[in-house]
C-alpha cells in the first residue's frame, strides 16, 4: 500500500509537471519565457508548476476582457457615441509633421479622435493644482465627476470632502470613483468623511471581490458640468502641498487644467467607469455640452487597461520613439521598461536623437529602485543620458519629443502602468505648450545628478546582486 501511494504521488507530480509545461508551450508568445516556464515546470517538480500558478499564468487580461464579453466593462464611445466620427481629420502644426506616423498609429488603435481647440494648463505641486480644483468645485451648477487612485480625508482632503459636500447641498450630482486599493493609503477614507451626505461615492473593484493587486484603476479625474477637467499624475492628499510637507514625505508631481472639446472624452473615460462599478449607464446629453474651442493644443484622449485589445499606450510610445527626429525627455518616478522598449530607446539613441531620463534620486518604492537600477547599463552604454532627482520624492510623469508632442497622464513607464493597470492618458500636439514642458525639464535638469556607467560598475557586489535579483521581477512591479 505504501509504494502504490509512492507510485501515485510520483505519477501525479509528473502529470502536473507536463501539464504545465504543455500549458506554457501553447499560451507563451515569448519563445525565451515559454522555454524558462518549460524547463522550471519539469526539473523542479510541484514547485515548478506552483511558481507558474502564482506568476506564469496571466489572469489579469483574461478577467479583464471578460468584463468586457460579459458587458460589465464597455467603453465610453458605447455610452455616449463619439460625435462625427467621419468628420475632417485634424491636421497637425507644421513643425510635427514629421510625427504624422505617430497619429497613423493612435488612429487605429484608439477610438477617440484628436481634438483641436484645446487649453492645457500645467499646474506644479498642489500648491497650485489645489486651489484651482476647488474653485472650479464650487463653482460648479450641474454636474462633478471625480475619479482619484489615492484620496485621503485628512488636511486638503477635508477641504475636497467639505467643497463637494456643500456642492451636493446646493444641487450639483456628484459622483466620486475612488480606487478600493489606494483607499488603503489614506488616513482617514472619503468615505467615512462623506457618510451622511448624498454623494455618490464607489469604490472600485472592493477587495472583498477578490484580492486584487492588479486591474486598479489608477486615473486621476475631475471634470465638472462636462465643460472643464483636471487630470495628471496627482492625487488628493496633503503630501503634494510640498512647502507644507517634510522632504522626507512630500510628493512633487504635475496636473493638469483641460478646457476645450476633449473634456467630452475625459468625460467618457469617467463614464466608463462609473458603469463598471455601478451597472448604471449615464447617457444623458447633460454630461455632454457643446464645448467650444479655447486654445492651440491638439489632444488625443487614450483610455487604456488589459481589457483592450491593444496595449495602446505602449503602442504609441514606440511609436513615438520611432518617429522622434531631435529629442526624447522623459520624467517618471517608475521606469522599468520591458526588452522592446528598451530597444526602441536605445534605437532612438543610435539614431542621433537626444534622449534623456529623468528619475527620483530616492524612490518611495526601494525594489522599483534596485530593478531600474540594475537596467541602466545598457542604457547608458548607448549613449542616453540618465539623471536623478533630489528629494522630495518626484512623481510627475512626461514623456516629450522634439519640442511638439507630448504624452501627459497616469501611466508610468513600467508593467503596471501599461499592461496591468487602468490609465488615462493624453497625447498632445502643440509647440507652445511643448515649450512650457521642455522648460520644466530644463529646470529639473538644473538640480539633477547625471549617472555615469563608472558609478554603477562601483557599486558593491552585494548591492549588484540585490538589483540584479529585483530586476528578474520587473514583469510584475
Amino acid at each position: 500500500m505504501h509504494r502504490v501511494a509512492i507510485g501515485l504521488f510520483a505519477a501525479g507530480t509528473v502529470t502536473l509537471s507536463v501539464a504545465a509545461a504543455g500549458h506554457a508551450l501553447l499560451v507563451k508568445r515569448d519563445s525565451r519565457s515559454a522555454l524558462g516556464w518549460m524547463s522550471l515546470n519539469l526539473t523542479l517538480p510541484l514547485f515548478g508548476p506552483f511558481l507558474y500558478w502564482c506568476l506564469g499564468i496571466n489572469r489579469i487580461s483574461r478577467r479583464a476582457r471578460s468584463w468586457s464579453k460579459s458587458g460589465r466593462r464597455i467603453s465610453g464611445a458605447e455610452i455616449y457615441p463619439i460625435d462625427d466620427p467621419e468628420g475632417e481629420p485634424v491636421q497637425l502644426p507644421p513643425g510635427a509633421s514629421h510625427l504624422c506616423d505617430l497619429q497613423t498609429i493612435a488612429d487605429r488603435i484608439v477610438r477617440t479622435r484628436l481634438r483641436a481647440g484645446n487649453l492645457v494648463t500645467p499646474l506644479i505641486d498642489g500648491e497650485e493644482a489645489y486651489p484651482v480644483m476647488l474653485a472650479a468645485i464650487r463653482q460648479a451648477r450641474e454636474t462633478i465627476n471625480l475619479s482619484s487612485y489615492i484620496f485621503d480625508a485628512n488636511g486638503i482632503g477635508a477641504e475636497f470632502v467639505e467643497q463637494l459636500r456643500q456642492a451636493e447641498k446646493r444641487g450639483v450630482a456628484v459622483r466620486v470613483i475612488i480606487d478600493a486599493l489606494g483607499e488603503k493609503y489614506s488616513r482617514l477614507s472619503p468615505r467615512k468623511a462623506l457618510a451622511g451626505s448624498r454623494v455618490q461615492l464607489k469604490r472600485y473593484l472592493p477587495l472583498r471581490h477578490g484580492a486584487y493587486i492588479n486591474l486598479r484603476n489608477h486615473r486621476k479625474l475631475l471634470i465638472i458640468d462636462g465643460r472643464e477637467a483636471y487630470t495628471g499624475g496627482m492625487n488628493i492628499r496633503s503630501r503634494h502641498q510640498t512647502s507644507r510637507t517634510a522632504p522626507a514625505e512630500a510628493i512633487h508631481d504635475m496636473h493638469f487644467r483641460i478646457r476645450g472639446p476633449v473634456v467630452n472624452d475625459l468625460q467618457r473615460a469617467f463614464l466608463e467607469d462609473w458603469h463598471f462599478v455601478t451597472g448604471e449607464r449615464l447617457d444623458d446629453p447633460l454630461f455632454f455640452p457643446q464645448v467650444e474651442q479655447q486654445g492651440d493644443s491638439i489632444v488625443r484622449c487614450i483610455s487604456d487597461g488589459p481589457d483592450r485589445e491593444f496595449r495602446k499606450l505602449e503602442q504609441i510610445i514606440m511609436g513615438a520613439l520611432s518617429c522622434a527626429d531631435e529629442s526624447v525627455f522623459i520624467m517618471t518616478p517608475y521606469f522599468i521598461p520591458d526588452r522592446p522598449m528598451t530597444a526602441a530607446l536605445i534605437t532612438a539613441a543610435l539614431r542621433g536623437v537626444d534622449v534623456r531620463i529623468v528619475l527620483p534620486g530616492k524612490n518611495n518604492l526601494p525594489f522599483i529602485h534596485w530593478a531600474n537600477r540594475a537596467l541602466l547599463p545598457e542604457l547608458l552604454a548607448n549613449n542616453i543620458k540618465v539623471y536623478y532627482q533630489p528629494p522630495p520624492f518626484v512623481h510627475t510623469k512626461l514623456l516629450l519629443v522634439d519640442n511638439v508632442w507630448t504624452l501627459i497622464g497616469s501611466a508610468n513607464l513600467d508593467a503596471r502602468s501599461l499592461r496591468l493597470n487602468f490609465e488615462l492618458d493624453l497625447s498632445i500636439f502643440d509647440e507652445a505648450f511643448a515649450a512650457r514642458i521642455r522648460q520644466h525639464f530644463k529646470t529639473s535638469l538644473a538640480v539633477s545628478r547625471r549617472i555615469t556607467r563608472t558609478e554603477l560598475k562601483q557599486r558593491p557586489m552585494p548591492i549588484k546582486l540585490r538589483d540584479n535579483f529585483a530586476r528578474l521581477f520587473s514583469p510584475y512591479l
